[in-house]
């Protein structure tokens, strides 16, 4: 306890921030053990993805402390005289953890540039690239529930940092001492707050913006313009930069929910703010209905994502599988670009692009889950995507955001609408012509949230030591264990099985929430009528889960 007691009170010695500070001496006055285990007992860890968590005093909490160290341990690794852009959302604290940022990096010598406002994660991920920088941050924690926040390291190619780099930041952070003690630069310096010789630092201009909307709009967008669209960012930052996106390239402005068009940190109108979660696009679908759409788009907060619902008859809609959108994605990309090019997706994503890849003649490779593994597939990349609504759409000329852009996918599906809507079609009868030409690619997802952690653990460990025979119905062919690093990836916690009928399923720990993931596809082809094949593979789906759910035991 007096130990416990020790560190929540060295802590608050050291924290800048007031509301902070008075929820911590709050809890050191009531000795409040339990609640200051869980702040104090562990610390977030910074790792590929960076840092993500609950907003609250202490290392387990995402707070100024937390972000100053983080800072300072980047600006270890850089170096002075290094050039980093930081960018950030709208929920809570995001601003004041960015400019935190700046101070400390411009305090140890390194050029700081942030981003004019709350901007897409695509934005940020671009300005890396194009205005030559070092490394990247972003204050944001994606899709996750209203209490959380995060921050994401870009290194100088415009990717997610990955080993080893991650782990170099991480020791740096260790090696920081009180963050009281750091030197701070502009934009705190001037307040009279350090007197330390800082870096320089740089408030960019919506400009910016403009040059990242040149960018995306000289995708092979087509020449039809004719679409009406109804559009949400689910409180998040999206809604300014994809209306300028569209409006850039000759397309009518979306029509927004109105109730989720603006940013709000409490997502008051949704459980999750996920386009994914059951009910996260009520209020877009009704929209839909109520003024005739062709399409619903969605970004998800940070607008690095993109869901597309469409119309299925009698008034009614449905949204479209991270890999349907997928699958429509890359083929459009491959019959618009020309050259050597490679597409990419990884192990838990549909298996439909490498037979689309195949049938064009362009090269294809699977990378383990994450943008970060995608981005570095190899060379000639002219697009990426993963199931989890994340795609990078290139041209000719390359990609020119090496991240998942939910901003320059909605503009290419809004692309792909429009010239199947010119021909008296919809994304519906697209998805059904590739299932025709390739099987219809069928896959769902089975996902259980844990509060503990050893939980999964041990369900991993379970299903090593007691391989399954049979899944669904389908004899197990084989077992790839993705830890030994299977065909040449990096080793990662994972299970795939390969089924009889061209079926699989890969089983993983989530690497940013608390769940297993069990990641499903069945292969029907089609012999007759897409409906019927949709009824059979969705049958077969379901028998997937359900054996599943008994053989994970959780």
């Amino acid at each position: 306890m007096s130990e416990l007691l020790k560190q929540a009170r060295a802590w608050l010695a050291q924290d800048p921030d007031p509301d902070t500070r008075a929820e911590l001496s709050g809890l050191i006055e009531r000795a409040d053990l339990d609640t200051l285990t869980a702040r104090f007992g562990a610390k977030l860890e910074f790792g590929t993805a960076g840092l993500r968590g609950e907003l609250g005093a202490g290392p387990n909490r995402m707070n100024r402390v937390t972000v100053m160290r983080a800072a300072a341990g980047l600006a270890a690794v850089l170096g002075p005289g290094k050039h980093v852009v930081i960018g950030y959302d709208a929920r809570y604290k995001s601003d004041v953890f960015a400019r935190d940022t700046a101070a400390v990096l411009t305090g140890a010598g390194v050029h700081a540039s942030l981003l004019p406002g709350p901007l897409p994660t695509p934005v940020l991920a671009f300005a890396v690239r194009h205005l030559g920088a070092d490394a990247g941050v972003t204050v944001t924690a994606s899709h996750n529930p209203p209490r959380d926040n995060g921050y994401k390291v870009y290194w100088n190619d415009g990717s997610q940092i990955v080993p080893p780099v991650d782990g170099q930041i991480s020791a740096a952070i260790d090696a920081v001492g009180r963050v009281d003690g750091l030197p701070l630069g502009p934009p705190y310096a001037e307040r009279g707050l350090d007197g330390a010789a800082p870096g320089t630092f740089t408030e960019l201009g919506e400009d910016l913006v403009d040059d990242y909307i040149e960018a995306v709009t000289a995708l092979p967008l087509g020449t039809a313009r004719t679409l009406k669209v109804a559009y949400t960012p689910l409180h998040g930052v999206g809604a300014g930069t994809l209306t300028g996106a569209f409006l850039a390239a000759g397309f009518a402005s979306p029509m927004a929910v109105e109730e989720q068009r603006n940013p709000d940190p409490a997502f008051p109108t949704v459980a999750f703010p996920n386009p994914e979660e059951p009910g996260a696009m009520d209020l877009a679908l009704a929209l839909a209905v109520k003024i005739g759409a062709d399409v619903v788009l969605a970004n998800d907060p940070d607008a690095d994502r993109c869901a597309v619902g469409v119309p299925v008859g009698d008034g009614s809609w449905r949204m479209l599988t991270g890999d349907e959108v997928g699958g429509l994605l890359g083929e459009y990309v491959i019959a618009n670009t020309t050259g050597e090019r490679l597409v990419a997706t990884t192990i838990v994503s549909s298996t439909l692009l490498g037979k689309i890849a195949a049938a064009h003649g362009v090269r294809y490779t699977e990378t383990l889950t994450g943008f970060k593994w995608i981005m570095r597939a190899g060379e000639g990349m002219v697009y990426g995507y993963e199931e989890a609504l994340g795609y990078s759409v290139g041209a000719d000329s390359g990609l020119p955001v090496h991240d998942k852009d939910g901003i320059g996918a909605a503009l290419t599906v809004a692309a792909i609408a429009a010239e199947a809507k010119r021909a008296g079609r919809t994304l519906q009868d697209l998805l059904d012509d590739q299932a025709r030409r390739y099987g219809l690619h069928a896959t769902s997802q089975l996902s259980v949230r844990v509060e503990d952690l050893s939980l999964i653990s041990g369900a991993m460990a379970r299903l090593r030591a007691e391989p399954a025979r049979e899944l669904g119905g389908r004899v197990v062919e084989g077992i790839d264990d993705l830890a030994k690093g299977e065909g040449g990836l990096p080793p990662t916690d994972g299970l795939r099985y390969r089924l009889a009928g061209d079926a699989r399923v890969v089983v993983r720990p989530s690497g940013t929430e608390p769940k297993l993931k069990c990641y499903l596809e069945v292969v029907v082809p089609v012999e007759a009528e897409v409906a019927e094949a949709r009824t059979r593979a969705a049958a077969g789906l379901a028998a997937l889960a359900a054996d599943l759910k008994v053989t994970l035991g959780l």
